[in-house]
């Protein structure tokens, strides 16, 4: 039937985009939070693997640049956007320090941490949680499924409620531009 594939997978997104009705209040109190870290200074710094990296690159570019209206830079970092650092970290201490390492280097008390991932299980992302606790960074998970190990490990963790990571990365992003759009307004007024 023509438009089959298509209808399934609008029905689908649909429904795990309603699903995030839900988590209303912890996603209020997410956007306020990374919205006031802006207003005080601090660095939002994201991280995420694969279709998740993109993700953690579209909020920082966001930040940095703007996402709808001229306004000053703001601090974003995003800890897959450095190749070289990657490569020396990753070739040096492991691939599940390479968000770690730079943490450790880079943040400062009060800085915020988004993670993106569809399983919440990756060990680099897990590594980031703790090494944002160290740094007494706010950590913020933004997960699939059922959260994994890193729901235990983030201050506030949002999970979408589905197994279908392009359903799961499709919510992310439009949390992310949620995010922005409470930030912009800030800066905007």
């Amino acid at each position: 039937m023509p438009g089959a594939c298509f209808e399934e997978q609008l029905n689908e997104s649909l429904s795990v985009l309603q699903s995030l009705r839900e988590q209303t209040s912890a996603i209020e109190q997410v956007i306020a939070l990374i919205s006031a870290a802006m207003l005080r200074g601090q660095t939002i710094f994201s991280c995420g693997n694969g279709g998740s990296a993109t993700d953690a690159l579209h909020l920082a570019e966001e930040l940095v640049g703007r996402y709808r209206s001229n306004r000053r830079p703001l601090p974003g970092v995003c800890l897959g956007a450095d190749a070289p650092a990657l490569t020396c970290i990753g070739n040096d201490f492991g691939f599940e320090q390479i968000f770690a390492r730079q943490l450790l280097a880079l943040a400062r008390p009060g800085d915020v941490l988004v993670c993106f991932s569809t399983s919440g299980a990756s060990p680099n992302i897990l590594a980031a949680l703790h090494a944002a606790a160290e740094r007494e960074v706010t950590r913020i998970a933004l997960l699939g499924k059922d959260g994994g190990a890193a729901r235990a490990l983030a201050d506030h963790a949002i999970v979408v409620a589905s197994h279908n990571s392009a359903r799961i990365q499709e919510a992310h992003t439009f949390l992310l531009h949620t995010i922005c759009e409470k930030i912009e307004q800030s800066f905007t007024g």
